[in-house]
């Protein structure tokens, strides 16, 4: 909603402003200058762009449309599992866990929390490290600095993303004084014309240079900056699940562990400490 809120808005203050001083907008309509724009963006994409993120290019949309897959009930959940989690292997001991970790689609545990079992990558970022500490490794150090490479690794992946989208927003404005000189070379084999049909091919000419800059800074810049936001708001549900199994490692009880969960949360979907004792104390026993 707030992507399709922008881009009207972009549209009605550019277009109505230019209508509303006069201006003609059939002459705006050059549809070779955008096809010599958006067509030279979309090979320089490809050209520069490996295959994981030109497949990337519909989740990519879907992103933006969406914003930020989490939100405060999200992250009450999170905390949720992880006392859970904490909680069975304090009472069974660490074995505890193994069941729901080897066979993390059939847990009883896992599917208690709908939000998080959906997510693969966090699924899979849990078991993996329950599965170490169930195989011996509790030092807290070199835990920390393998998850940190892991999470590195993850915003590295999307990083692309955003960077592909910021390079063609970068791109387009030259791209679109691209398109201006080819219309000023069209005009000047006609230069023997008069003056209104020459001044209606240099007014095209210059569409090339309006549009491209409109798309780069009214579209592909916004886009590529709402790409980080939004990737950004969701490594917090990484960084609080690294938080949380760092704590229980390190010994701290289900409580504190996921205390120190919630602190790494950020402010406007963070629970309050009284959020997450009324969930935690409303949760079924995980056997």
């Amino acid at each position: 909603m707030r992507l399709i809120i922008g881009i009207v808005v972009v549209f009605a203050c550019v277009f109505g402003g230019y209508a509303a001083m006069g201006g003609k907008l059939y002459v705006l309509w050059q549809p070779f200058e955008f096809v010599i724009i958006l067509g030279a963006a979309i090979g320089a994409f490809i050209i520069a762009n490996g295959a994981p993120v030109l497949k990337a290019v519909p989740s990519m949309f879907g992103t933006m449309l969406k914003g930020p897959k989490y939100n405060k009930a999200a992250y009450v959940e999170l905390l949720g599992l992880q006392f859970s989690m904490y909680k069975l292997i304090q009472q069974k001991g660490i074995l505890g866990i193994e069941p729901h970790i080897e066979d993390p689609h059939n847990s009883t545990l896992f599917n208690a929390f709908p939000t998080f079992a959906k997510n693969h990558h966090a699924v899979e970022f849990v078991c993996d490290y329950m599965r170490m500490v169930t195989m011996g490794s509790n030092n807290v150090h070199e835990m920390d600095a393998l998850m940190d490479e892991e999470l590195e690794t993850h915003h590295q992946e999307q990083e692309r993303i955003v960077s592909a989208m910021q390079a063609v927003a970068d791109g387009t404005p030259a791209l679109g004084i691209v398109a201006a000189v080819l219309g000023v070379i069209k005009t000047m084999g006609a230069i023997s014309e008069p003056p209104e049909v020459l001044g209606h091919l240099i007014g095209g000419a210059l569409v090339g240079t309006f549009f491209g800059v409109f798309v780069a800074y009214g579209f592909f810049g916004p886009m590529a900056q709402s790409l980080k936001s939004t990737f950004e708001a969701e490594s917090k549900y990484f960084l609080s699940l690294k938080v949380g199994l760092l704590a229980h490692i390190g010994g701290q009880p289900p409580v504190m562990a996921i205390e120190f969960a919630r602190k790494a949360l950020m402010s406007d979907v963070r629970p309050s400490f009284a959020e997450v004792e009324a969930a935690t104390a409303a949760l079924p026993v995980t056997t």
